[in-house]
């Protein structure tokens, strides 16, 4: 410990012996460091803060309410990514003097790093910058971060507002464009597909089509067996009916087996049935009747049976019935032939006829897709424009700040003091190591390993000692006058602070 002392006494005595260098090393520190820190901008922070509401019940029917929260979250990430920070220079007084892209560069650089937006909550922003340019004075540096911040509230909102609405009109231009590359070659498929089935109808649509028109056409010859069977069928009947009828009816002498009583039976036996008026057989029997009633009842004789004239007739019917359904068979047959004739007999055709098909089916479906979502981006970007997906509030306008953020320049200037202290006294000391004396008697016993018996204190003459207090006189002024540029630095510090607010 009192080696320790020892070693502050002997700094001390180095210093004050030296008091000259002192007072000379620490105005030089002191003037330089002051100059340095009074070419240090003062940089003034403002801050505000933003509030983002997502509520609208049409965007989330819409399925675009997340639209508008992505877009906040992107807009967060890249609100202090270079172009918009180009953006911001450009809006402000940041912008002046900048003739070169180079300048600009190092410009966003630095704002880049003065620039904070931190999300306080999932709904609520911060914004901050803390900027100042030498060029400037105090209040038009601290007008000018309150004009950064609110540029970038100005962006914040035209990023989402404005420009989702320009990404959405972007996509529908985008829509349009690739609807009508899609409607050329859908037009273009469509020509060739025509082309195709005009050159061979047989091979409308493809394969596929073509065992369709197969199996369709060996259904409806099945139909048409059946039919020609119960054809057949009826008319067997009729045939074996009409074998077993008479041509003519016979005519009795006594008059009871005439054949105008039988002709009126039969009218009787038809309306029984229920046979109408206008029912050929009853037409015909009441002409038959009308007939026999003129020629008086009847000759003896025999007269024509109406029964087999009908049978007749529908027997012509039914034959033709069955002439009908045969020609209906050979037709099926004939178009049966034909297909399979087709599909077995032109696999290249009939593969083309595929690809043709297939081609135009798959643009059709790519063309009606485009279609829909050209319509659902539309109506989105008309939702977005009528009623925006979220709501945007300034809770804390951009603030006006009335002290410098940076640099603490009270500070700095009473440390440069202490450096210049510090660097005075630590030269005075190195100089007194440097040279072969000793500031006290311990020094020297340590230093010669001799015993010290006493040492001898300066006397000086009168003209010495006046000398010797003026000069004293000079070094206290010139402390002094160090002592008093830092208060009148501080001074004008605060001045300057006071002027801002």
């Amino acid at each position: 410990m009192n080696e320790v002392f020892e070693e502050l006494r002997a700094a001390a005595y180095s210093a004050w012996h030296r008091k000259w260098l002192v007072l000379a090393v620490a105005w030089g520190v002191c003037v330089l460091g002051w100059m340095a820190v009074a070419m240090v901008p003062n940089k003034y922070e403002s801050s505000a803060r933003i509030y983002v509401q997502l509520d609208d019940v049409l965007t989330d029917q819409l399925n675009i309410a997340n639209g508008g929260k992505d877009q906040i979250a992107r807009v967060r990430q890249t609100l202090a990514s270079a172009v918009n920070l180009e953006k911001v220079i450009r809006g402000t007084g940041l912008g002046n003097g900048i003739v070169s892209q180079e300048q600009m560069d190092r410009a966003v650089k630095s704002l880049a790093q003065d620039v904070k937006i931190v999300s306080q909550e999932d709904n609520l922003f911060t914004i901050s910058a803390d900027v100042g340019k030498g060029s400037l004075s105090d209040a038009d540096n601290a007008k000018l971060s309150r004009d950064v911040v609110q540029k970038l509230i100005d962006i914040f909102r035209e990023e989402n507002i404005a420009g989702n609405r320009g990404e959405v009109a972007d996509t529908l231009v985008f829509l349009d464009q690739q609807l009508d590359q899609r409607k050329n070659d859908l037009d273009a498929a469509e020509q060739k597909l025509s082309k195709f089935e005009a050159e061979h109808p047989e091979l409308i649509g493809g394969s596929t089509a073509i065992s369709g028109r197969i199996a369709a056409t060996q259904d409806q010859l099945r139909g048409v067996d059946a039919d020609l069977a119960a054809a057949q069928s009826s008319l067997a009947a009729i045939t074996g009916q009409l074998a077993s009828t008479p041509r003519t009816l016979a005519i009795g002498a006594d008059g009871s087996g005439s054949a105008l009583a039988q002709a009126q039976g039969q009218l009787a036996a038809m309306q029984a049935r229920g046979l109408t008026d206008s029912h050929p057989d009853v037409i015909a029997m009441k002409k038959q009747i009308a007939l026999l009633q003129r020629a008086g009842g009847g000759a003896a004789g025999g007269i024509p049976n109406p029964a087999y004239s009908s049978l007749v007739a529908t027997k012509a019917e039914r034959e033709a019935n069955v002439q009908a359904l045969l020609s209906r068979k050979v037709a099926l047959q004939s178009d049966l032939s034909k297909s399979l004739a087709d599909q077995s007999t032109e696999p290249t055709v009939s593969a083309e006829a595929n690809r043709i098909s297939r081609d135009y089916d798959v643009l059709k479906k790519q063309y009606d897709s485009l279609l829909q979502d050209r319509e659902e981006m539309r109506l989105r970007g008309q939702v977005e424009s009528e009623r925006a997906s979220f709501k945007f509030d300034v809770v804390d306008p951009p603030t006006m700040p009335l002290k410098p953020a940076s640099p603490n320049r009270p500070l700095l200037l009473f440390g440069v003091l202490i450096v210049g202290l510090g660097a005075g006294v630590g030269a005075a000391f190195a100089l007194g190591q440097l040279r072969s004396t000793f500031a006290t008697a311990n020094g020297l016993e340590r230093g010669l390993d001799l015993p010290v018996i006493g040492t001898i204190s300066e006397s000086l003459s009168e003209g010495a000692k006046l000398l010797n207090a003026k000069r004293m006189k000079l070094f206290y002024a010139g402390s002094g006058s160090l002592f008093g540029l830092f208060l009148v630095l501080l001074t004008v510090e605060f001045v300057q602070r006071g002027m801002v607010a």
